[in-house]
C-alpha cells in the first residue's frame, strides 16, 4: 500500500500508537482489495472473512425483503470502515449482502490478524470500544428518525449529514436506506436543492 493510503488508515485508529517496528507490522497485515461497480463484497450466507477500511468508493449493505428488494441498511465510502462486522466478529454467517455501489478500493485485514492487533496492542481496545460503541448509537440514533420524521424530514437530515459522495449514488439506494419510495425521494430531490 502506498503512504497516502497508510496515512489514511493510521488516522482511523488514533488512540494507538506505535513504534516504527509495530507500525511496520501493523502494515503488513492489511491488503488492497479491488472491486468493480456492483460487484458483491460480501453474500449473505457467507460468513464475512475481512473487516475493511475504504479507501475509494462506496459501498451499501442490505438485506433482501420476502419481495426480493433490497432493504439498505447502510453506506460505506472513503475514509469509513466496511464490512458484515456481526458475522466477522462472531464468525457466523451474514444476514447481510455488501454491495459495491461505485468502483472501490479498500484494505482489507482478516479476522485472525484483527484479534493479534488487540493481543498485542492494548490500545486498539480503547479503540474498539469507541469504535463498537459509536456503531450502536448510530444505529438507535437512525431508529429513532425512521420512526418519528416524516419522509421530508428523513430526506432533509440525511442530505445535510451525508458526504457528497453518497448523494450520487443511485437514489433507489438512498430511497430504500431513508423508507420511501424512489418516486418519493426523486419528488423531495426535485423540490430541495442539495
Amino acid at each position: 500500500m502506498d503512504e497516502a493510503s497508510f496515512t489514511q488508515l493510521k488516522a482511523f485508529f488514533p488512540q494507538v500508537q506505535f513504534t516504527t517496528e509495530e507500525e511496520n507490522h501493523f502494515r503488513s497485515l492489511w491488503s488492497v482489495k479491488t472491486f468493480n461497480q456492483y460487484d458483491l463484497i460480501t453474500e449473505a450466507g457467507n460468513i464475512e472473512r475481512y473487516f475493511y477500511f475504504v479507501l475509494e468508493g462506496v459501498q451499501a449493505i442490505y438485506i433482501l425483503n420476502e419481495k426480493g428488494e433490497k432493504v439498505v441498511l447502510g453506506f460505506s465510502y472513503s475514509g469509513s470502515p466496511s464490512g458484515a462486522f456481526d458475522s466477522f466478529i462472531k464468525k457466523q454467517a451474514s444476514d447481510t449482502f455488501l454491495e459495491a455501489l461505485k468502483p472501490s478500493k479498500m484494505l482489507a485485514i482478516s479476522y485472525e490478524d484483527y484479534q493479534s492487533l488487540f493481543e498485542e496492542h492494548p490500545a486498539f481496545y480503547e479503540w474498539g470500544h469507541q469504535f463498537f460503541q459509536n456503531i450502536l448509537f448510530g444505529r438507535l440514533h437512525r431508529e429513532v428518525e425512521l420512526l418519528t420524521l416524516s419522509a421530508e424530514q428523513r430526506y432533509k437530515t440525511f442530505m445535510q449529514r451525508c458526504p457528497d459522495e453518497l448523494k450520487v449514488i443511485p437514489q433507489k439506494y438512498l430511497a430504500s436506506y431513508l423508507n420511501m419510495k424512489p418516486e418519493t425521494f426523486s419528488r423531495l430531490r426535485s423540490c430541495t436543492s442539495y
